[in-house]
């Protein structure tokens, strides 16, 4: 009897110490479960989101995203093109004389807009409206056609105004580009690659205060657009001239641009810089033109300067035909090293700084170097639409 008291009393010890090892292991288990939770809610942005708070703060974000799609794709529009239909002769080297054929007269989808104007001013770039022998169009998103019967063009911000017959149309809130911060988070609508109407795409503001230069080489300094702002939100050919949205469906920018050999490398002009065309436009009833030179150069900095024993300056590297600078004989390979004796060295963005300055009837003052002469000539500035 005391053996079986002894073994009983073994028993009941070692299944308490068994008992309190799954207890302590199972303590240990949540707590490092716990833990690892915290991590995952760091990794996620917030030490106190459980994973389905988580799911819910996803589910608000595109929410967001689907709620600005339905507000504001009513107020983007596709602008299309129609060129005049025009006969094309080839020559048959196998004999046969020439065949004909015939280009244009189709109406195709180039690029964006948005509603400013319940009347029916929509916003766009430059470059997207032209060609000066073409018709333009603009298609809701309801599918509704309206001819455009006026443009206006901003030539130095690569904007325009398009006018068409309408009413009731749904304006879209322009909001400010000045306190936007690197990762903020943005949405893009447009006509992605001129046939899919009303793509969205999102993504973050990914620089601020960008340079680049856009569009055509021969149309002087208004190619140059600085301050602009980087987006990755996917932009793609024919989303020119669409809206940059902030998270309140507000536009902050109407992209302008991507980086060609470049993935999710897009520019839009600040929204800031829209309304003081627009508040411009609407007070002069149109743009006041930028003054234009004529050519097509590349700035010169003090190493390359240096290295080929050349001056500072802006490196000429074609001229526009019949513009104020062939006119006043500035030719191919000249250097301009000043211009009304500011030199062009001690300006950051060099020629375009000075240039900013000026207006279309000014005569200005260009030293050149040339040949290793230097000579100065006087130049008549117009306005960038002659």
């Amino acid at each position: 009897m005391k053996i079986s008291k002894v073994r009983l009393l073994i028993t009941i010890i070692a299944l308490f110490v068994v008992f309190a090892a799954i207890i302590t292991a199972s303590g240990y288990a949540a707590i490092r479960f716990g833990a690892l939770d915290r991590v995952g809610s760091l990794l996620r942005g917030s030490t106190n989101f459980t994973q389905t708070e988580f799911s819910q703060k996803i589910l608000r974000e595109e929410n967001i995203v689907v709620d600005i799609a339905e507000r504001v794709s009513p107020s983007v529009v596709t602008v299309t093109v129609e060129t005049p239909r025009r006969r094309v002769l080839e020559f048959n080297p196998f004999g046969g004389g020439f065949n004909q054929r015939f280009e244009g007269g189709t109406q195709q989808d180039i690029g964006t807009g948005f509603v400013v104007s319940a009347d029916g001013l929509i916003i766009t770039n430059k470059h997207v409206v032209d060609d000066r022998d073409a018709k333009y169009k603009v298609i809701t998103k309801d599918d509704r056609e309206f001819e455009v019967v006026k443009i206006d063009r901003d030539p130095a911000n690569d904007l325009a105004i398009l006018k068409i017959n309408a009413s009731g149309l749904a304006p879209i809130e322009i909001g400010s580009s000045q306190n936007l911060k690197v990762g903020q988070f943005v949405i893009a609508i447009g006509t992605a690659l001129g046939e899919f109407r009303h793509t969205v795409t999102t993504g973050v503001v990914s620089g601020l205060g960008r340079g680049i230069t856009a569009g055509d080489p021969f149309q002087g300094f208004v190619e140059r657009l600085d301050d602009v702002i980087q987006t990755d939100a996917a932009i793609n050919p024919g989303n020119s001239g669409g809206p940059l949205l902030n998270s309140a469906g507000q536009v902050i920018g109407v992209n302008v641009a991507v980086a060609s050999g470049a993935q999710n490398v897009g520019f839009a002009i600040p929204a800031d810089t829209v309304k003081r065309a627009l508040e411009q436009f609407t007070q002069n009833g149109s743009f006041t033109s930028r003054a234009f030179l004529g050519v097509q150069y590349q700035m010169i900095g003090r190493r390359a300067a240096l290295l080929n024993e050349v001056p500072e300056g802006a490196y000429v590297q074609d001229v526009v035909s019949d513009s104020p600078a062939e006119r006043a004989g500035i030719e191919i390979d000249d250097i301009i090293v000043e211009i009304d004796g500011v030199k062009l060295a001690d300006q950051e963005e060099g020629l375009v700084s000075v240039m900013k300055n000026k207006k279309p009837g000014d005569t200005i003052s260009v030293k050149l170097w040339r040949n290793g002469e230097d000579i100065t000539i006087s130049v008549q500035l117009t306005t960038s639409e002659e």
